[in-house]
């Protein structure tokens, strides 16, 4: 990869980036609009991360920081864990970004001097401004994402440096999550959740999950960037399908604003928190998918893996809206739970995963597991009714015995199911089910709910 843009290249981004900082500027002469802001600030993003990318290729590469691409007939060395450069830039925009939501607060309605603690009467300012208390639960919110994202991406660096073993690393994203947590404890609180129809005879319309709920949020935290992770292994895959899932969540959240909803909507400050933490998000990961996606011309690491995965993480547990994140993780939780044998030891795991690149043929075939000694019985019966489903590739000997498997991951299942295919084909159609899997979930959250629950939060 060359470090030099081309001259479209220097166009484009110089533009992108320019028009961004207009535009921030400009914001502090009206009314401080922070969504305006936002976008700015994404662009921004998406220009200095396509730029930093290019020019920082060569010293990744002269620190360690490379690998082959095993999928290619010419396995050229190129640039990896620029996945870091992604998560730098945005944790510097949302700390730049920081003054921008509570513009009004800060200017416009406190009075400063220390006072902005109390609330005045009109009579005894002499600009007649009615002054509120300053919102520090929002600031703090804010605050506590900026420090659970930066602790992950400490995590991830250590990952690409010292390539840690899965099970030491696994529970780390659950201490990143404590001040999110201890944030929502003190300024949110609930615990409680809604009962469908069907049970509230039995359970009550709430039911109270007390301490059960924090370790149901730390278990989110968890969930969030490994399941990125372990959905890897083509060019592209992991950066879009990051791309797809953040989309569909500013979806939900513009739903929630007006013209789509009354406004003032309760949960309305909550979506538009979310909202500034996306939106920087896909400005350097679109940045990096114009790199990463097939012919791939740079890896993105684990570090992009975990930061995104806990991008969405503090997203749902400060946006209130861990439960519909569920719903856009479909194909994350199916891989989680294929991939449980191998996982957890049940059926021996290679190393990588990742499928086998046929160089005669140019296409991408599953990749096999295969094993020296024979599994235990109620394994292979269950592996071979897998099989049977569809579910599984499996290979036995003349006495019935289980000798090889394809890997549990989607990626193998999906080659299972269509055959040897490219390697962008490949991540298209995964990419496709992620979008089909998110709408159905959209569209169940907002409609399909109302057969099981009271009310929608529109």
């Amino acid at each position: 990869m060359s470090p030099s843009l081309s001259r479209n290249e220097i166009l484009t981004t110089f533009t992108i980036f320019g028009a961004g900082v207009a535009i921030i500027a400009n914001t502090f002469q009206g009314d401080g609009n922070p969504i305006i802001a936002s976008l700015a600030f994404s662009g921004v993003a998406f220009s200095s991360t396509y730029c930093l990318i290019r020019w920082l290729g060569g010293a990744f590469m002269k620190a360690g920081f490379k690998g082959k691409d095993m999928s290619k007939l010419r396995k050229v060395e190129i640039p990896e864990t620029m996945g870091a450069v992604c998560a730098v830039v945005y944790l510097l925009v949302i700390i730049v970004f920081i003054p921008f939501p509570f513009y009004k607060d800060i200017v416009a309605a406190t009075s400063g001097g220390g006072n902005r603690d109390f609330v005045l009467e009109a009579q005894q300012v002499e600009t007649g401004r009615f002054l509120h208390r300053f919102p520090h639960n929002k600031l703090a919110a804010y605050l506590s994402a900026i420090l659970s994202l930066q602790s992950v991406v400490i995590l991830g660096l250590g990952d690409d440096l010292f390539d840690i073993r899965w099970r030491h690393k696994v529970l780390i994203p659950a201490f990143a999550s404590i001040p999110i947590l201890i944030v929502y404890f003190v300024d949110f609180g609930v615990t409680q959740i809604v009962i469908p129809t069907p049970l509230r005879p039995y359970l009550g319309e709430l039911f109270n999950l007390g301490w059960l709920y924090y370790a149901y949020m730390a278990a989110f935290a968890i969930f969030c960037p490994n399941s990125i992770n372990i959905l890897a292994g083509i060019n592209g895959i992991e950066v879009t399908q990051s791309i797809v899932i953040a989309s569909l969540i500013l979806v939900n959240d513009l739903l929630y604003l007006a013209p789509f909803t009354p406004h003032p909507h309760p949960a309305e400050d909550a979506h538009l928190f979310s909202i500034y933490l996306l939106l920087p998000f896909l400005g350097v990961s679109l940045a990096l998918w114009c790199h990463n996606w097939y012919p791939a011309k740079v890896f993105v690491g684990d570090t992009y893996c975990y930061f995104a995965g806990m991008v969405f993480a503090v997203d749902g547990i400060l946006g209130h809206f861990s439960k519909t994140l569920w719903l856009l993780f479909i194909p994350q939780v199916f891989n989680f739970i294929y991939s449980a044998p191998q996982l957890f030891g049940l059926v021996p795991c290679p190393r990588h995963r990742l499928p086998h690149f046929n160089a005669r043929t140019g296409l991408m075939e599953a990749s096999v597991a295969s094993f020296e000694r024979p599994l235990r019985r109620p394994i292979q019966e269950a592996m071979k009714l897998l099989h049977k489903l569809s579910l599984l590739d499996v290979k036995t000997n003349k006495e019935g015995v289980v000798v090889e498997c394809s890997n549990f991951t989607l990626i193998n299942l999906w080659l299972v199911w269509f055959g040897p295919m490219r390697e962008d084909r490949l991540a298209m159609g995964l990419v496709a089910m992620q979008i089909a899997c998110g709408v159905a979930g959209l569209f169940v959250r907002h409609r399909l709910a109302l057969l099981i629950f009271t009310a929608d939060n529109l």
